[in-house]
């Protein structure tokens, strides 16, 4: 039998992003307020429709490009202030997820260091930065005492498995330098494993792991004072991509 296209439904593709940062040592998640129905006026992760001439990866590049003014960095290449690690998260494609249609969803998880206020763009009347824990807290109320409705269609499932991602990969991966600057003190790295585990960890101990496994941290030779105190070393990310030991996440 030859192929028919109309002989199935339509559906729609689209990309929604979990872009995670470390504002003032918490672990904070991109929002943004929809202008639009549906679920207007409600917060929800910012995304969009796949373009016909896009792949996927083109898409949620053009979306964080869009939503947060960040590149996507090139593993390969120097590090760049604007840049931004971006993987594949999961696929998404409960039928009653979009009242409008059948829509799939294709999440993506972009990792950056501390970010400035982000813009609105698209359908979207507001944007900030907010930590998960509030996003994800379905009995929340806001600054005057008003019930926060859940995030829009399925997004808090989309941002709790973006957060559980992150909490796991940098156990045994380098993915934690992503939070940081391209040269950074093993005290900011500290607070971004404590920010993403949400646990205070031992200086000392944590010192000992990270400059004690092969190829995770480099110095630069310079040092900084701008946590206060003493000048403090400073290193950048080394070339290993998985850790040997893994860094693993205290029990809670």
């Amino acid at each position: 039998m030859p192929y028919d296209p109309s002989a199935f439904p339509p559906f729609a593709v689209t990309v929604d992003l979990v872009v995670l940062t470390v504002r003032r040592h918490s672990l904070c998640s991109l929002a943004v307020r929809r202008g639009e129905p549906p679920f207007q006026g409600r917060w929800a992760l910012p995304g969009g429709f796949v373009r016909t001439d896009e792949d996927l990866a083109q898409a949620a590049a053009r979306e964080l490009a869009e939503e947060t003014g960040l590149c996507v960095h090139d593993p390969a290449a120097p590090a760049q202030d604007n840049g931004a690690h971006l993987e594949q998260l999961a696929t998404y494609g409960d039928p009653e997820r979009d009242p409008r249609m059948r829509v799939v969803s294709v999440a993506h998880l972009a990792l950056a260091p501390d970010l400035p206020a982000p813009r609105a763009g698209g359908d979207a009347s507001n944007a900030r930065w907010a930590p998960v824990e509030e996003l994800l807290e379905q009995s929340a109320y806001g600054r005057e005492g008003e019930p926060v409705a859940p995030l829009a269609f399925d997004h808090a499932r989309i941002l709790a498995d973006g957060v559980e991602r992150a909490r796991s990969k940098i156990e045994y991966s380098s993915l934690a330098t992503a939070f940081c600057p391209p040269e950074f003190t093993v005290g900011e790295l500290r607070r971004v494993y404590e920010a993403v585990w949400g646990v205070a960890l031992d200086p000392r101990n944590f010192h000992r792991k990270v400059t004690g496994t092969p190829g995770f941290l480099v110095p630069t030779g310079g040092t900084t004072t701008r946590q206060g105190g003493r000048p403090a070393q400073l290193f950048r990310a080394g070339g290993a991509t998985l850790l040997n030991p893994p860094m693993l996440r205290p029990e809670v």
